[in-house]
């Protein structure tokens, strides 16, 4: 009879495995998008998304706030950039592919590169909390390339589960915690320029 306490499955394994085992499956052109959508196409939509955030904004009759806002996107994804630094180093992650050469890795030069926190899972939820205080329709399209980009890291062997949710706390913390203080700056100076 086995206890929970006796458990020694690790869903976090369990999961990279499951994911990454979709890429060992996959056509091969297909893991080269999936490779290029989770390293440069999501953040490139992202940044799609900001200049029309930015279009809609500067009509809409709060404009000076909305502004405000959208300047605290790249801002607020730069400081959680920086928390991340030491985080990084204190964990000390190695990538899973360094402890489990079972996965397929789908991009190369991520040796010697820290795994927890994942950047660009953080950056991409900055960036989807911080758009989704200033527009909610964009804010949920963002969140939902937060997520794919979750699941291409993982499909690409490069980070575990983990990696990806502490990327996404670590950007809601930041752009939530810090967004009122960023607005008090940035709306009075979105009024002058404005």
């Amino acid at each position: 009879m086995s206890t929970p306490l006796a458990d020694t499955t690790n869903p976090d394994l369990d999961l990279l495995y499951a994911v990454n085992g979709l890429a060992k499956r996959s056509p091969q052109w297909l893991d080269h998008l999936v490779s290029w959508i989770g390293e440069y196409g999501i953040l490139i939509g992202l940044a799609m998304l900001g200049l029309v955030a930015w279009l809609q904004a500067r009509r809409r009759p709060d404009a000076p706030v909305a502004m405000a806002g959208l300047l605290w996107v790249p801002l607020s994804v730069a400081v959680a950039e920086l928390a991340n630094l030491p985080i990084a180093a204190i964990v000390n992650r190695p990538r899973p592919f360094v402890d489990h050469p079972g996965l397929l890795v789908l991009v190369e030069g991520k040796e010697g590169t820290h795994s927890f926190v994942s950047d660009h899972s953080t950056m991409t939820m900055g960036v989807a909390v911080a758009l989704f205080l200033v527009n909610r329709r964009l804010g949920w399209i963002a969140g939902g390339l937060a997520v794919l980009q979750g699941f291409c890291r993982m499909f690409m062997g490069v980070h575990y589960p983990t990696d990806v949710i502490g990327g996404f706390a670590l950007a809601v913390a930041v752009v939530l915690l810090l967004a009122p203080i960023a607005m008090a700056v940035l709306v009075p100076f979105c009024l002058v320029s404005g």
